[in-house]
């Protein structure tokens, strides 16, 4: 059944880690003063920078701190969550323990009387062949089995070598080509085309590529609108703007509001 609500809100790529508390406190805020103003908080992957097993939260004061306030918000508002590139292994454990519902990805859902179809992101980048290929492997299961089999110290180190890797070639990348790269890294019309043909839709809502904005698309015949979420960083000011936002629907619309405060 779809779930359908009054109101809701969406957020996704909010990266929590503890080296950015400026960020993660904002989090805190949001569960506690802003989601429990909707009926609904849809979380679209992401919400972590990594994510090793269930079992490394369990030594984690960071992670014991995050799940507490996704608890009481669950005791508030439904919470639903869907897998990101960066924290796909979110598991059982995890979600029972926060209260949170897994949503496979895509998703529909009805907000006020409209429905939408709901994605990371991530599968939508088919020009990024070379990452497409790399998603099918790490998304099977027999996969995942292996690798939370290995030790904590081992699971760590791969997360943070792939992360590495992935900075390294991101930054080759741009300095190669920008276009080329915003072209590799972005959504394609096709992907967002079929992914809304066959939910039987007309609106898409993502997060993934940083790239906050309201669209409207078509090919060929198909025409539909699409939202894209706003990562959150306000630690890194050098980088430019501080970001974080959430997208708000409810009987007067569909809004992006802004968590800057």
């Amino acid at each position: 059944m779809i779930p359908q609500y009054a109101s809701a809100l969406l957020i996704s790529d909010l990266h929590l880690t503890p080296s950015m508390p400026l960020t993660a406190q904002r989090f805190f805020d949001f569960c506690e003063k802003d989601a429990p103003k909707v009926e609904a908080v849809f979380i679209l992957g992401d919400l972590f920078e990594y994510w090793v097993g269930d079992d490394a939260a369990l030594h984690s004061p960071f992670h014991q701190e995050v799940k507490h306030a996704l608890a009481t918000l669950s005791t508030k508002v439904k919470t639903y969550y869907l897998h990101g590139n960066r924290d796909f292994l979110v598991g059982k454990h995890f979600l029972s323990k926060t209260g949170m519902t897994l949503m496979l990805d895509p998703s529909k859902i009805n907000i006020a009387s409209s429905e939408y179809v709901l994605c990371h992101g991530d599968s939508l980048c088919t020009a990024d062949i070379g990452y497409q290929v790399f998603r099918g492997w790490v998304r099977k299961q027999w996969i995942q089995k292996l690798f939370l089999r290995l030790p904590l110290n081992w699971r760590r180190s791969i997360a943070n070598s792939l992360r590495s890797n992935s900075g390294v070639q991101y930054q080759r990348a741009i300095q190669a080509s920008i276009a080329e790269t915003q072209v590799k890294t972005n959504v394609t019309l096709a992907a967002c085309a079929a992914v809304l043909r066959d939910q039987d839709s007309n609106r898409l809502i993502h997060g993934h590529t940083h790239l906050p904005k309201y669209h409207q698309e078509h090919l060929q015949d198909q025409e539909w609108q699409r939202w894209v979420l706003s990562d959150w960083d306000l630690d890194h000011p050098e980088s430019g703007r501080p970001r974080a936002s959430a997208l708000l629907i409810n009987q007067d619309g569909v809004h992006y509001a802004d968590l800057i405060k």
